[in-house]
């Protein structure tokens, strides 16, 4: 959570500066000055709180605008739909894998006692 001089809309990307340290986080709350922000990233956390016990602790906000990086963005929706035909395809491999094993195992099994009938019925 931060406290800022203003609001932010929800949605929006924040960055925190201070020092060295740089956090990056989406506003997924609100509520007047107060936010709660998401970052995708790992934070120092034991950094970040040494720094508050000093005196002049402050971490400067920057809003800045998102940029989507990709051509045609997805809804929730289409990438939910898009990892089912993944995960499908996964198991649909799986299991042509494990057939063909399958048949190659008893192809093996069954070679020996299939020439011997074929030797005794007069074949080669």
């Amino acid at each position: 959570m931060i406290h800022a001089g203003r609001p932010f809309t929800q949605g929006s990307v924040i960055e925190l500066r201070h020092q060295e340290h740089v956090i990056v986080g989406r506003v997924v709350w609100r509520e007047g000055a107060k936010a709660g922000l998401r970052s995708d990233d790992r934070l120092p956390v034991e950094q970040i709180l040494s720094l508050a016990n000093a005196s002049a602790f402050q971490l400067a906000v920057t809003d800045r605008k998102f940029v989507e990086r990709r051509r045609r963005p997805r809804t929730h929706e289409q990438s939910r739909i898009r990892a089912r035909y993944v995960e499908f395809a996964g198991i649909v491999l799986i299991g042509l894998v494990l057939s063909g094993a399958v048949v190659s195992l008893v192809s093996e099994a069954l070679a020996r006692p299939l020439a011997e009938v074929s030797a005794a019925l007069g074949g080669n």
